[in-house]
C-alpha cells in the first residue's frame, strides 16, 4: 500500500488536492477590500498611461537574437558532449560548427 501512495501519479494528485485545500482555507483568511478603488482594473506601465486599444508589439529585433541564441547553444551543447577519442564524433561536431557559421552568416547578412 505504501508503494501505491508513493507512485508519481497518486503523489501528484495528493499534493494537488492538498494545495487546493490550503488555497481555499487561506483565501478565507486573506484581506479583501469592501470597495474596489477606481483605477484598480486599469493597466499600469510604470506610471505611463496605456491606450485602451490593442498595442502592436514589434518582434523584428527579437527573432534574430532568439535564433542566434539557439544556434550558438546547440553548437555549444554538441561540442561539449562529443567524445574526444572518436574521429567520427569530432567530424559531426565540425559539421555543426560549419552549419552554425553558415546559419549565422545567413541570419545577419546585409
Amino acid at each position: 500500500m505504501n508503494t501505491l501512495i508513493l507512485s508519481p501519479p497518486i503523489a501528484f494528485i495528493i499534493a494537488l488536492l492538498l494545495a487546493l485545500y490550503l488555497s481555499y482555507v487561506l483565501s478565507k483568511l486573506a484581506f479583501q477590500q469592501k470597495v474596489r478603488p477606481k483605477g484598480q482594473a486599469k493597466s499600469y506601465a510604470c506610471g505611463e498611461n496605456i491606450p485602451d486599444q490593442m498595442m502592436e508589439v514589434d518582434y523584428s529585433q527579437f527573432f534574430p537574437f532568439a535564433f542566434y541564441f539557439t544556434i550558438l547553444h546547440v553548437v555549444a551543447l554538441m561540442i561539449a558532449t562529443v567524445p574526444a577519442v572518436k574521429a567520427a564524433a569530432l567530424s559531426i561536431a565540425l559539421i555543426y560548427i560549419v552549419g552554425a557559421i553558415i546559419g549565422l552568416l545567413v541570419l545577419y547578412r546585409r
